[in-house]
């Protein structure tokens, strides 16, 4: 019975650093075949049960206020940062993450987080820019025509108890 072979000297790597190198490839690579997108949208609720709606002046419609999650940042601090951006609104106390949703619309494997935001401050009326042509809060019986079909339907979810679609 001969001996168990032994790792060959010349190797230089042991296999466990091999092994964590072509992970690191394979997940590089991935990035740039399959990249994954991640978004947040705040339903902002103020006192009177009104909520916070952006039109940007790129494409028509309005929203629920938010963006892309970028390198490093985490969804929370997105969801900050994008409020602040699009209608001046400061989140003060947690926001409830709600859901997370797949948005098809813009790629298979875009997802969005919804959160509801009750606990803020507003520095007002944002005057439009060249991103947002208008802002405000709305009552929930008078939306702004133009209304995208998706913000209606995470209103719905939120107030009118609708079913929780999986996508946005």
């Amino acid at each position: 019975m001969s001996a168990p072979l032994a790792p060959a000297p010349s190797d230089p790597q042991p296999p466990s650093t091999r092994a964590r190198l072509l992970h690191r490839v394979i997940t590089f690579t991935a990035l740039f075949h399959r990249p994954m997108t991640l978004g947040v949208r705040g339903l902002v609720i103020d006192a009177d049960n009104r909520i916070m709606l952006v039109r940007h002046t790129y494409v028509p419609g309005f929203y629920l206020p938010g963006g892309g999650v970028e390198a490093g940042e985490t969804m929370a601090g997105s969801l900050a940062r994008e409020l602040v951006e699009e209608c001046g609104v400061h989140v003060v106390g947690e926001p409830e993450l709600r859901a997370v949703y797949l948005n098809r619309r813009s790629s298979p494997r875009d997802h969005v987080a919804l959160y509801i935001v009750r606990d803020f401050r507003c520095d007002g009326p944002r005057p439009p820019d060249r991103e947002i042509a208008e802002s405000g809060f709305f009552p929930l019986d008078r939306l702004p025509e133009g209304t995208t079909p998706a913000t209606r339907a995470r209103i719905a979810e939120v107030f009118d108890s609708a079913p929780l679609s999986p996508c946005w």
